[in-house]
């Protein structure tokens, strides 16, 4: 096991508060480790305001991900904010709004934090994002819309968006792409995916990847079951030919 600082990513959360628990627990990050969060913090499970609460609070990075984007379009003074707030409810916001009771003050501190959360990081060598990329758009031409929602386009690339880097996502669950169970990761040509569906009831897998010592660290929530994996015992290949034909 390599002795220097590593950098654990960390996928959809949704709110699973006891689950990210166990997961940092078991991966054990110290003061010289890097963690970084892809993204939807929230929605969908019971404590969504802990989850973002803790994130808040630590040292630790957070990507902007299409439901905290989604969230924020909900409390928008726009005049579609109606539609918005309809929408995310739907999409696992009363579950988020619960998490809350009457904390207003507290949503409202969460709401301007996530305000400033940044879209994708570039570690030089990794790219995170939460979705991934438009594949036939320059970085620079990209918008929230692509970084946060983008799935199948994404997905059913044939050669890697940039030459030098992995691209590391959350937001599609892998196990709804082609040849991928329940808690595997998934992979194609430039990116790796690791939402394992931690909300899903044919799921429940929380996932971190410890990228420096390849290695994969999951909680299933529903089971409390915590296991550690290398990483390429559980992450499976795709074939974007069968991205596109669904």
């Amino acid at each position: 096991m390599s002795t220097i600082s590593r950098r654990i990513f960390i996928g959809d959360v949704h709110g699973y508060y006891d689950g990210l628990m166990i997961l940092l627990e078991a991966s054990a990050p110290n003061s010289d480790d890097h963690i970084y969060f892809l993204g939807d913090l929230i929605d969908r499970g019971p404590e969504s305001a802990k989850v973002v609460e803790f994130v808040q609070q630590s040292s630790y990075s957070c990507l902007l991900g299409n439901h905290e984007q989604m969230l924020l379009d909900a409390f928008s003074k726009k005049p579609e904010n109606n539609s918005a707030l309809a929408t995310w409810l739907y999409s696992g916001g009363r579950s988020t709004l619960a998490s809350y009771g009457d904390d207003n003050e507290k949503l409202l501190k969460h709401l301007n934090w996530i305000q400033t959360l940044p879209t994708h990081l570039d570690l030089g060598d990794i790219w995170l994002v939460h979705a991934g990329v438009a594949p036939k758009l320059p970085i620079y031409k990209q918008s929230r819309e692509q970084f946060c929602w983008v799935r199948h386009q994404f997905h059913s690339i044939t050669k890697p968006y940039f030459p030098d880097k992995l691209i590391v996502t959350g937001h599609t669950i892998t196990f709804t792409l082609p040849g991928v169970l329940p808690g595997e990761l998934a992979q194609g040509p430039g990116w790796l995916d690791i939402d394992t569906g931690v909300y899903h009831p044919l799921s429940g897998w929380l996932t971190g990847v410890d990228i420096t010592n390849r290695q994969v660290y999951q909680v299933n929530v529903f089971q409390r079951i915590t296991r550690i994996l290398p990483l390429d015992e559980v992450v499976i290949s795709i074939e974007p030919k069968l991205v596109l034909a669904r």
